[in-house]
């Protein structure tokens, strides 16, 4: 059975702490050609957040999924296509490679059946995400592309997610996760502001992931970085 991220070449993050840009609404945000709405984020994030948007998207068609950042905000609810939860390799505090993920089956029934892992390489210092997981992000190419094969090799992981959450990465970096890989998908998220950087990213990544640009600049904004990456993809 094919995943269904394995024709995925955008996915748009929404920020549950964050506001959509003045006058528009997520039936705008439906239309923007993506393939898929990914909720999350890393600070200041609870169940009520998460549930009003799940409750504003649920009647459109896009796929829907929650990307919990810790077991206390996952959202029970059949608008929801899945979850996404990271496992971030190179974090410092081994909380949020397994702890995290310990403690959510300690608290709840998890559905399986919907619940799958994104192994994720965190890469901006600078970023929440870094902070929160005390994330190593001085790696070289190289290790990025060895994280990579441990993901899928090791550790059996679907999606393999390269993270500069905040500021556009090295191409060359994602490069070397995606020769690291052999069928896991490799996401990359980060700094994608307009449709150079989207069809950049999209020629080493299988899909891209677009968060911040939502909430800054808008729904027009974001339909540019699904033609850029599209466009990546079809060459």
């Amino acid at each position: 059975m094919t995943a269904p991220w394995a024709d995925w070449d955008h996915v748009l993050k929404v920020d549950p702490d964050k506001s959509l840009v003045d006058g528009e609404t997520f039936d705008d945000v439906a239309q923007t050609g993506t393939d898929a709405i990914e909720i999350g984020g890393t600070l200041d994030v609870t169940t009520e957040k998460m549930q009003r948007v799940i409750d504003a998207c649920r009647k459109h068609d896009v796929p829907l999924y929650q990307e919990p950042s810790n077991p206390a905000v996952v959202v029970d609810d059949d608008a929801l296509d899945g979850y996404l939860v990271p496992v971030v390799l190179n974090a410092g505090d081994p909380f949020w490679i397994t702890g995290a993920h310990k403690e959510w089956v300690r608290i709840a029934d998890l559905d399986w059946a919907r619940t799958t892992t994104e192994a994720y390489i965190v890469m901006n210092p600078e970023a929440s995400v870094a902070e929160y997981t005390d994330a190593d992000c001085g790696l070289d190419a190289d290790e990025v592309g060895a994280y990579a094969t441990v993901a899928e090799r090791l550790l059996g992981q679907d999606i393999v997610y390269v993270e500069y959450s905040g500021t556009l990465g090295d191409p060359e970096v994602v490069a070397a996760a995606a020769d690291g890989v052999d069928d896991a998908a490799l996401f990359y998220g980060g700094g994608v502001g307009d449709y150079d950087a989207a069809y950049q990213m999209g020629q080493h990544a299988d899909t891209v992931v677009v968060g911040d640009l939502l909430h800054d600049e808008g729904v027009d904004a974001v339909r540019e970085t699904v033609e850029g990456v599209q466009d990546a993809h079809a060459e």
